[in-house]
């Protein structure tokens, strides 16, 4: 089959999105010659990723300047007003010289890498969905306020409702999706988030470098987590207090993340705990960077309260680094045995758990082997072929019918 995909325009600094579509894609560059089906890539920038002209792999731009993306945008509200087209309140709703494009390249399905880039839903697609959080907890700003809420539900309703396949990462994902999108289970394959590349085949070296970069003391809790309220980083500074005033011991924490509105309310909270001496705000980090502060860390504590999947575990098991994670639903299965997990709402149980690993060093590098082990369970490459065996299966469906009469009708 032609198989479409979307490479968006995710910049790094948006975090585990693009670590995840950035592994899937070079993945697939990989075993490309592996596999009769062809790609297209589509994507939005001048000039298409570097490694992208190869076997099996073609690429079509979708860039358009500034100033025809204005013009566009009041052609479309001219028409709007003129004609009273009834749109879609899809957020995932793209214009019509998108989808000509589509069609006349001979798609035959789309393969979405992230819940939030579907070009069209007028041919067969598959997609990932990573969580459903605005349903599970819609308390949380960032998935609430501001119309989130709403933008959220119109978005998975139609994406989950209307996609050939859906990726889950976890049987609690799959029974998500089930439950709040009356899903048939048969349509939901489970595929687990694939341990970074870029952590797995990190180069070795002890660190000291990026530690002097940040001036950075040896022995931190670290914490790599934009700055959304539902990351919890205020259930750790708590949590530190803890171990400060009834257990004297004093942790440096390093968070590494940009600000997605919630900073200065972690600032403010450090000052007031008396933590800001031990507190180090790093902002956006660089992969190579990121390396290095694991490797360096006495603990990954990763406590935020979505799940059912996350990315910093893995990353910090293929480097070495002990994990202590939320037991959000999911955990379990993401992570097994190679972390301990802990209730987020609960600092005295995220603090006991550091210092069940200061105290007992035996059981911290017991978690180091078992996470070092468990990086390697699932890849870049697993998740491809994978997904490659869902298209292969879907071709004896998608055989059937052709593009050309939705070419003929959207021209």
């Amino acid at each position: 089959m032609r198989v479409g995909i979307d490479l968006g325009d995710h910049p790094a600094e948006i975090g585990g999105g693009y670590t995840f579509t950035n592994e899937i894609f070079w993945s697939l560059l990989k075993l490309r010659s592996e596999t009769r089906h062809e790609f297209i890539i589509f994507h939005r920038t001048k000039e298409p990723p570097q490694g992208i002209s190869a076997e099996h792999i073609q690429y079509i731009s979708l860039y358009r300047s500034p100033i025809q993306r204005l013009v566009s945008r009041a052609s479309r509200i001219s028409k709007k007003i003129i004609h009273k087209v009834r749109r879609s309140r899809n957020q995932l709703h793209v214009t019509d010289w998108v989808q000509r494009i589509v069609f006349s390249s001979g798609v035959e399905i789309m393969w979405n890498l992230t819940p939030f880039t579907c070009i069209t839903m007028e041919i067969p697609y598959i997609t990932v969905v990573w969580d459903l959080q605005h349903r599970l907890q819609p308390y949380f700003p960032e998935v609430s306020a501001e119309g989130s809420w709403s933008w959220r539900e119109t978005n998975f309703a139609d994406l989950c409702r209307r996609a050939s396949v859906i990726i889950a990462g976890t049987e609690a994902g799959k029974a998500q999706i089930e439950y709040f999108y009356q899903v048939p289970g048969n349509r939901i394959r489970i595929l687990p988030h694939p341990t970074p590349s870029f952590a797995l085949d990190a180069p070795s070296g002890d660190g000291a470098e990026v530690l002097n970069k940040y001036s950075i003391p040896e022995g931190y809790l670290f914490y790599p987590a934009q700055f959304w309220p539902h990351k919890n980083h205020a259930g750790l500074l708590l949590a530190a207090e803890l171990l400060r005033d009834e257990y004297n011991l004093v942790f440096p924490l390093v968070f590494a993340g940009s600000d997605r509105g919630n900073y200065e309310h972690i600032r403010e909270l450090a000052d007031l705990l008396d933590l800001s001496a031990q507190v180090y705000l790093l902002g956006f980090v660089p992969q190579e960077d990121l390396i290095s502060l694991y490797r360096k860390a006495f603990a990954l504590t990763y406590v935020t309260f979505f799940g059912p999947e996350n990315l910093p575990p893995l990353e910090a098991f293929a480097l070495g680094c002990p994990v202590i994670a939320s037991n959000v639903e999911g955990a379990q299965e993401q992570l097994g045995d190679a972390a301990v997990l802990v209730d987020p709402k609960d600092p005295r149980e995220i603090a006991f758990a550091v210092k069940a690993l200061h105290d007992d060093v035996t059981w911290r590098q017991t978690l180091i082997q078992r996470g070092l082990k468990r990086a390697r369970r699932f890849t870049g490459e697993d998740f491809v072929n994978g997904t490659l065996s869902v298209l292969d299966d879907f071709e004896l469906v998608r055989r059937c019918w052709s593009n050309k009469k939705l070419y003929h009708q959207i021209r």
